[in-house]
């Protein structure tokens, strides 16, 4: 419970921070797919970031800040704490402290991550990309993508899992090899 709470404080503080930046990354993805009239054009980011406090006000650089916040809680508890978890229980099953140990733990954490952000991710997502006025509220958004049935809360699930599984994998495996390599100890 600790590692649960430690992480949620984490991903709190990150996702909130990071929120106007998500935005703009969200838009700019996002923007090929709508008519050229409609298109925001950004430059960059910084372009962006800059536009958006100009034209839509400060506040909407916060659009989607609790989503966005949400959505990092459970992706840092996802990764970091079934992380830990998977690997003493494998180790508690015979498994050596070695590469597949840290290659299986880190996979599904991966996947618990990536399951437990991806409803939100879309609501994220749909938060960021929607016109001023457009959903009235997170719940409006909820109701609209519960339309959808049950998967629309799942929608771009594959995509997400192969961006996040690898960096994941190589997260935890970097970091075993530092602790490894380098004589730092693993946590209790």
């Amino acid at each position: 419970m600790v590692r649960v709470g430690i992480a949620s404080v984490a991903g709190a503080a990150g996702g909130f921070v990071g929120t106007p930046g998500d935005m703009i990354n969200v838009r700019m993805q996002n923007d090929i797919k709508l008519p050229p009239e409609s298109r925001r054009n950004y430059k960059h980011a910084l372009d962006g970031l800059i536009r958006v406090y100009q034209e839509e006000g400060a506040r909407r650089l916060f659009a989607g800040a609790s989503t966005a916040t949400s959505r990092a809680v459970l992706m840092t508890v996802g990764q970091l704490s079934f992380y830990d978890q998977v690997k003493m229980t494998l180790l508690a099953h015979g498994f050596s402290d070695n590469l597949t140990t840290h290659f299986l733990s880190s996979l599904t954490a991966g996947a618990v991550a990536t399951t437990l952000t991806q409803p939100l991710d879309v609501l994220k997502t749909r938060a960021m990309n929607a016109k001023p006025g457009e959903f009235k509220s997170i719940w409006h958004i909820i109701t609209y993508t519960a339309k959808l049935g049950p998967l629309g809360f799942f929608k771009g699930y594959v995509p997400a899992f192969v961006r996040l599984g690898p960096h994941t994998i190589l997260t935890f495996v970097f970091l075993e090899q530092l602790r490894k390599n380098f004589g730092f100890l693993a946590p209790e």
